[in-house]
């Protein structure tokens, strides 16, 4: 049992998972030291929710001068793992684990994890949808929205928890197992926080570090990188592909989406009666198939949620048409490869809005990917100068430079072809303009809500 009663424990970053992280620790019998480097009129709200429950706060300073107050160290995901501080902690002995690495420690319930480059938030919640509907109690956590560890008190070992892991957040696990785990995909991302493309893969790999015999780890056949892991992992591996029939694991045939763990090949759906669109969406779903499999779901409650799942805010969400013009919000497509695939799934002309802060790759592949389907590049953003150099070289010349998602809204309008589309996938992080993914998708969505009543005002 994991002691925390009576122990001091440091807590770095105050965003919603240091916030609930602190909740937990100072209700378990802890005291908390709160750190953040932003000020307190930056962090009004998480002050006043912290000084309700009797944290002490240190705010606007590094949190090297804490350390040797504290018992442990438990940070957030956007405290990078090379932080000055953490070297102290881990040269005087003090151990460093992160929110997800805390709340397995307390949880009681088997955790489902997924993690992947592009399709962790639909995979998951897709995973936590047929789970619910085969009658299982199940917490969807993590990286979609909601912090594990804010939701610890509630489950009950009998319950299932299906949690989105990022690499971040993957960065700072020690004794983390979950009895499935799965990576769907991993292409060059985060390079600004990790460095390499070997260590973002090695922080990715980390999902199924500990997996013992009972255990199971889903990767993808389709994807080198992630099936080449297969070496480093000691149980039972399964595959899932879009591509070939395999003799385990989950694929289509004939275009239907069929599993067999070994116990015989059972057909679920033909992918026509997928709600979500996209090529990328089939392997989530074989993905999610598989997990839910594993964790004994009947085949038929399985077949029903993936008839009915409409897929997730911020990813290829279709907002509005308007005069015959649809409005898709893929504010999630925080990288090149995520912005590739919602492309893919457009069907019709395309004018694509993309820019925010760079994480340090690469947009030669996201122009390359233009095709036919995208007709003009609306772009802003720190990384604004980078799309327009990157689009110049490879020869696109249909690239305009705006300030706001407001202007870019109303600017894609303007250019879309009859019938077109228009696709928020900026292909970058959010954090130069914006809180999250989740407010520039709800600032898209309002813009799309101001245009629409502009036209009806003009009677168009």
């Amino acid at each position: 049992m994991f002691d925390i009663r009576g122990k001091t424990v440091l807590v770095v970053g105050l965003a919603r998972s240091g916030v609930a992280a602190a909740d937990v620790l100072i209700k378990s019998g802890a005291t908390v030291l709160a750190n953040d480097v932003k000020s307190q009129a930056e962090l009004y709200e998480e002050v006043q929710t912290l000084s309700a429950i009797g944290a002490k706060l240190y705010l606007d300073m590094p949190p090297d001068c804490l350390v040797s107050q504290a018992d442990f160290i438990v940070i957030s995901p956007g405290v990078p793992i090379d932080s000055p501080f953490i070297a102290i902690a881990q040269e005087s002995g003090k151990e460093v684990i992160s929110e997800i690495e805390l709340a397995y420690r307390l949880c009681k319930a088997p955790i489902i994890a997924i993690t992947g480059t592009n399709g962790k938030t639909t995979t998951t919640a897709l995973t936590g949808e047929i789970l619910r509907l085969s009658g299982f109690t199940t917490h969807v956590v993590g990286n979609i929205g909601t912090p594990f560890i804010s939701k610890v008190h509630e489950i009950l070992a009998h319950h299932k928890v299906v949690a989105e892991i990022s690499s971040f957040q993957l960065e700072a696990t020690r004794l983390f197992r979950p009895f499935a785990s799965a990576i769907l995909n991993i292409t060059e991302d985060h390079l600004n926080r990790h460095k390499t493309f070997e260590n973002y893969v090695a922080a990715k790999a980390r999902i199924f570090e500990n997996a013992q015999n009972s255990d199971c780890v889903v990767l993808n056949a389709d994807d080198n990188v992630v099936s080449e892991l297969s070496s480093r992992v000691n149980t039972k591996v399964l595959y899932f592909s879009r591509k070939k029939k395999l003799n385990r694991g989950a694929w289509i045939e004939n275009g239907t989406i069929t599993v067999d763990l070994g116990d015989g090949r059972m057909p679920i759906c033909h992918i026509d009666e997928l709600l979500i669109p996209g090529e990328h969406n089939v392997e989530n779903a074989l993905a999610a198939v598989l997990l839910c499999a594993i964790a004994k779901a009947p085949y038929h409650d399985i077949a029903r949620a993936l008839k009915c799942f409409r897929g997730v805010e911020h990813r290829i969400e279709l907002v509005d048409r308007i005069r015959g013009i649809a409005f898709y919000n893929d504010s999630k497509g925080t990288n090149p490869d995520a912005s590739i695939k919602a492309i893919k799934a457009m069907k019709g002309p395309t004018v694509l809005i993309a820019g925010g802060m760079d994480k340090g790759g690469s947009f030669d592949e996201l122009l390359n990917a233009f095709g036919s389907t995208v007709t003009h590049l609306v772009v802003l953003g720190e990384t604004a100068e980078k799309l327009v150099k990157t689009a110049r070289a490879t020869g696109y010349e249909n690239v305009l430079r705006v300030k706001t998602l407001e202007e870019a809204v109303l600017s894609a309008f303007r250019l879309v072809l009859p019938e077109g589309n228009v696709l928020l996938s900026p292909a970058c992080a959010s954090w130069d303009m914006f809180t999250d993914y989740e407010q520039r998708g709800r600032v898209f969505k309002e813009s799309v809500r101001k245009l629409r009543e502009s036209n009806e005002q003009k009677g168009c």
